[in-house]
C-alpha cells in the first residue's frame, strides 16, 4: 500500500475549505516538507491573509524564507512568531535555526536553551542545545544533556540528527540506532519512483554514475572530489554526473566541477523534482555525498531515483536507511569487525576512501607575527583546525597536557562562533595555562588557509570526531597528524590517512601515548624534523595521494558494485 501523499491531501483541504487558516497552514507544513520553499511561502501567506500575524503562519513564511536563503527576511518572521507563541518550542528552535546562519550564535543558543526548558523531557530539544553548546565550546551540563539524547537513542524514543551524534562517546551500535530512527521517519513519508525501464544494452556503454550533494563549490565535498572528478573524466567505463543542490558560488572549485562532469544544478528544487532529473539522466549508481550533513536530501534517495544507491565520503557513519545499498570504504577506517554497525553492505577500496585535491600549489606562508604565533621559530606551533564542536573538554584537556609539557609551545586552533575562543581560553587557564599560549586563526579563504599551516609542526587530533578533511589538508601542507583512532569511522578518518601513507606510528592506542608522544616530538626538534622530512617524501610517493591511481581503483569499485547489484 503506497503512502498518503500529504501535499494531496492538503491541497484537497484548501480547495474544500479556501477560507480556513488552518488548512492554508497545514498546507504551508507539506509543501515545505516536500522541499517546495515557494509553494511553502505561497500557502504561509494565504494563511497570513486570513489571519493576520497568526504565529504558525508566521513560522512557516519564516522556514520557507529560510529555505531559499532568504535569512534575514526569515529571522524577522520567526522573530514575530516567537514574540506572539513564547510557549512553543519548535518555533523557538526554527528561530535558532536561522539566528546561526545570520551570524548570531550566541542568541541561537538562547532559543535553544528557551525550547529545552518550554520541553525538557523531549530528547529531540535537548539534542539540539547539546549540539550547538559544543559548537559554542560552552560546556554546561553537557553530560547532563549527552545523557539524555544517548538514552533517547537506545530506547528509540526519538529522531536525533545523527551528524550531531556523531560528536557524542557513542559506540557504532548506537550510532546505527541513532540513523534508523531518522530514517524510519522519513521512510514512511516516501514515495518511490516506479522502477525504470530496463537498460538498453547498445554494446558496452558507460555506466552512468551520479553523484549528490549540497557541496559542489568551495566547500570541504568540492576540495576532497574536484581532482578524482578531473581524473575520472579520462576513464571511459562510467559517465560522471553532479547534482548540486547549492547554488553555483562561482569559486575555481565549481568551476574545475563543471568542466570535468556533466554537473546539474537542481538547487532550491523540490525533493521530487530533484528525483526526477536524477531518474531522466539515467543514472545507473548514485552516490550520496552528503548523508546526514546539514544541506542533505535523504527525502531525494528515498524516492529510489537510482537502481544501486552508495553511501561515501561526506558522512561518516552508517545511514541506517533503507534507500542506501552500499558504504564505501576501506579496510581501517570500517574494519570488517565495525560492519555489523551498518546497514549498507561494505564494499572496499584497496587505498583510503579518502580522495583529495593533489592539484593546490602551496603558497608561501606569511610571517608568522601576522598570523599571531611567537617570532622565535624555536616556539612549537601545535595545532588543531578541527571545528569546535569536536574540541570537547577530553580533547582539549589532553591539549592542554600538551602544553603544559612542552615550555614555550602554543596550541593554534580555528576560531569558533560567539564565544567559543573566549571559554577556551578560560578552560586553559583554570589548567594552568596561560590563556595567551592558544593563538585563533579566523576562517581564511583556503589557499591562505593552506599557506598558513606550514608554520604548524604538529596536529593534535580529537576524538571521538576526527579530523577529517583538516586532517587531509595538514599533511598535503607538510605537517604530521597525531591521532588515536577510537571504534568508530567518524573515529578512525585520521588514523586511516596516516595508514594509507605509511605513517603507522603516528596513530597512538591511547589518550596516555599521546599525550607522550606528542611531548616527545615537542622536545627533540631533531626527531620532529624528522618525522616532517618522511611526511615530505611520503607525500610524494604514497598512493594516498595518487589521483590517477584512485581513479582506476574508483572504476573499479563502482563496476564491481553494480555488477554486484544487478545494476547497469
Amino acid at each position: 500500500m503506497r503512502p498518503v501523499d500529504p501535499r494531496s491531501e492538503a491541497r484537497l483541504a484548501v480547495t474544500r475549505e479556501p477560507g480556513s487558516p488552518l488548512a492554508w497552514i497545514l498546507l504551508a507544513e507539506a509543501e515545505l516538507d516536500a522541499g517546495d520553499a515557494a509553494a511553502g511561502e505561497t500557502a504561509s501567506r494565504r494563511a497570513l491573509a486570513l489571519l493576520p500575524g497568526h504565529p504558525e503562519a508566521l513560522a512557516r513564511l519564516g522556514r520557507a524564507q529560510w529555505m531559499q536563503g532568504r535569512h534575514q527576511e526569515a529571522a524577522e518572521s520567526l522573530g514575530t512568531a516567537a514574540d506572539r507563541a513564547p510557549s512553543h518550542p519548535g518555533i523557538a528552535v526554527w528561530l535558532a535555526h536561522v539566528l546561526e546562519d545570520i551570524g548570531q550564535p550566541e542568541q541561537a543558543a538562547d532559543q535553544y536553551a528557551r525550547a529545552h526548558r518550554l520541553a525538557p523531557d523531549e530528547p529531540q530539544l535537548a539534542a539540539y542545545l547539546l549540539a550547538w553548546r559544543r559548537k559554542l565550546c560552552d560546556w554546561r551540563e553537557l553530560d547532563a544533556l549527552a545523557s539524555q539524547v544517548r538514552a533517547a537513542v537506545r530506547r528509540g524514543q526519538a529522531a536525533v540528527e545523527p551528524f550531531a551524534f556523531l560528536s557524542e562517546d557513542s559506540t557504532a551500535a548506537e550510532q546505527l540506532a541513532c540513523a534508523r530512527l531518522r530514517a524510519a521517519g522519513i521512510a514512511r513519508a516516501a514515495r518511490p519512483l516506479p522502477l525504470p525501464a530496463p537498460r538498453a544494452e547498445d554494446g558496452e556503454p558507460p555506466l552512468l554514475v551520479g553523484f549528490l550533494s549540497n557541496g559542489f563549490g568551495a566547500h570541504p565535498t568540492g576540495l576532497l572530489t574536484v581532482a578524482l572528478f578531473e581524473a575520472l573524466a579520462s576513464q571511459q567505463a562510467i559517465d560522471v554526473h553532479l547534482f548540486a543542490l547549492n547554488a553555483d558560488d562561482g569559486s575555481p572549485i565549481r568551476r574545475r566541477l563543471q568542466a570535468a562532469t556533466r554537473l546539474h544544478d537542481v538547487a532550491g528544487r523540490s525533493h521530487a523534482v530533484v528525483a526526477a532529473a536524477i531518474r531522466a539522466a539515467g543514472i545507473d549508481v548514485l552516490f550520496d555525498l552528503r548523508g546526514w550533513g546539514g544541506g542533505g536530501r535523504p527525502e531525494v534517495l528515498a524516492m529510489r531515483p537510482a537502481p544501486l544507491q552508495v553511501n561515501w565520503l561526506a558522512y561518516p557513519g552508517t545511514s541506517g536507511a533503507p534507500w542506501i545499498d552500499v558504504v564505501l570504504a576501506d579496510r581501517f577506517v570500517l574494519p570488517p569487525s565495525l560492519a555489523q554497525g551498518f546497514s549498507e553492505r561494505v564494499h572496499y577500496l584497496p587505498r583510503c576512501f579518502q580522495p583529495s585535491d593533489t592539484s593546490r600549489v602551496l603558497a608561501a606562508p606569511p610571517e608568522r607575527a601576522e598570523c599571531g604565533l611567537p617570532d622565535s621559530g624555536k616556539a612549537v606551533v601545535f595545532c588543531c583546525f578541527n571545528n569546535s564542536y569536536k574540541l570537547n573538554p577530553a580533547s582539549m584537556q589532553r591539549a592542554v597536557a600538551v602544553l603544559a609539557g612542552v615550555p614555550g609551545s602554543v596550541l593554534w586552533l580555528l576560531s569558533g562562533p560567539g564565544r567559543a575562543d573566549d571559554r577556551l581560553r578560560d578552560a586553559a587557564a583554570a589548567a594552568g595555562i596561560e590563556p595567551s599560549r592558544l593563538v585563533f586563526m579566523p576562517k581564511q579563504p583556503h589557499e591562505r588557509y593552506l599557506a598558513r599551516l606550514q608554520h604548524a609542526d604538529l596536529f593534535l587530533d580529537t576524538n571521538p570526531y576526527n579530523a577529517h578533511t583538516t586532517a587531509s589538508d595538514a599533511l598535503w601542507a607538510g605537517c604530521p597528524v597525531l591521532t588515536r583512532p577510537g571504534d568508530t569511522f567518524a573515529a578512525r578518518v585520521a588514523g586511516s590517512l596516516n595508514h594509507h601513507l605509511g605513517m603507522p606510528q603516528m596513530n597512538v592506542a591511547s589518550d596516555e601515548e599521546f599525550i607522550q608522544r606528542a611531548i616527545e616530538l615537542g622536545r627533540d626538534p631533531a626527531l620532529l624534523q624528522a618525522v616532517r622530512g618522511e611526511l615530505a617524501q611520503r607525500r610524494g610517493t604514497a598512493g594516498l595521494f595518487d589521483m590517477d591511481g584512485f581513479a582506476d581503483d574508483f572504476v573499479a569499485a563502482v563496476l564491481a558494485m553494480a555488477k554486484q547489484h544487478g545494476t547497469g
